[in-house]
């Protein structure tokens, strides 16, 4: 059986502070994502996500447990651990006194790609860089410069890619064109590991997904099934003429009304079927013009998950 992409067990990071102060990053965690995989890593500043990514990278000592990278352990073989993984990193740092061409061979070369099987210019032409090969990154825009770092995580062809923040203060385009061709490198065969604070994306994007919070995960299961197990849905009915009042017949279930006089219906998919609560609103005088549904999305259910283990 061959074993996952990323596989943690018991991991623990502790850092020292002032004054004989620790603080605790990452608490014992386990965590696995499969081969193939197109893997969300959620959580609030702090959570110890960067810290997690850092360790698998080899910036991070670990105080404690095990990670390996496609079999690979990353103490006790470094070396095929980080060639398995490409990271791209929150910060934007390059060096500036290369091409975008250049720091991509010499990042190959890095990994000992031999010059007859790089795929610079495939890479340069699918990040939309073409325009820019020979500029120096010093002269890139921030989104420009944020295209190259995932460009040079992908030079050795790696089979997994970890992706820390990678959309964070860049345009529509670039989110789009990142977006289409990381699919592609899912697809065939590419596990992704994407951090974001953008949960839009992560819901759009991944199929599994994990919430860390203050160093523990709290939740991690199929985004399709987590997104079942938050028991809550809402109707909003836009009625013939727009309500003044909610009629005391509707107290079953949550009830607002909108500045433009619609009625919000929040209810349990589990406990009422959407007919029962329609039958009620025409029993209670309610014309209805227009309605819509809104299931419970990711960051619904991201807010519960840390606001409960906040409490």
């Amino acid at each position: 059986m061959m074993p996952p992409a990323i596989e943690i067990l018991k991991l623990r990071k502790t850092y020292d502070g002032k004054k004989g102060s620790r603080k605790e990053a990452l608490k014992g965690i386990d965590l696995e994502i499969p081969r193939g995989a197109f893997f969300g890593l959620l959580g609030p500043n702090g959570a110890g996500k960067s810290t997690l990514i850092n360790i698998l990278a080899g910036l991070v000592i670990k105080t404690g447990g095990e990670a390996r990278v496609m079999g690979h352990d990353i103490d006790t073989a470094t070396r095929a651990a980080k060639l398995a993984l490409g990271v791209v990193p929150q910060e934007l740092v390059l060096d500036t006194f290369f091409t975008v061409r250049q720091a991509l061979d010499i990042h190959a070369g890095y990994y000992g790609v031999p010059k007859a099987k790089r795929k610079t210019q495939e890479i340069i032409d699918a990040l939309g860089l073409s325009d820019k090969a020979d500029v120096h990154s010093r002269r890139l825009s921030g989104g420009m410069r944020r295209r190259l770092l995932v460009a040079k995580a992908l030079v050795h062809s790696p089979p997994v890619l970890i992706l820390d923040e990678p959309t964070a203060g860049v345009d529509v385009e670039l989110r789009t064109q990142l977006w289409n061709y990381v699919r592609m490198l899912n697809k065939n065969g590419t596990t992704v590991l994407l951090t974001t604070h953008y949960l839009e994306e992560a819901e759009e994007l991944c199929d599994t997904i994990a919430v860390i919070h203050q160093g523990e995960v709290v939740a991690c299961d199929k985004k399709t099934a987590m997104l079942r197990q938050f028991d809550s849905k809402q109707l909003v009915i836009t009625p013939s003429q727009p309500l003044a009042v909610v009629p005391a017949s509707l107290s079953n279930w949550t009830c607002e009304l909108t500045p433009e006089g619609r009625l919000s219906i929040s209810y349990k998919p589990s406990k009422y079927a959407v007919g029962d609560i329609l039958a009620a609103v025409q029993a209670a005088g309610i014309g209805i013009r227009d309605l819509t549904t809104k299931e419970a999305d990711l960051e619904e259910v991201f807010l519960h998950l840390t606001h409960k283990k906040a409490a």
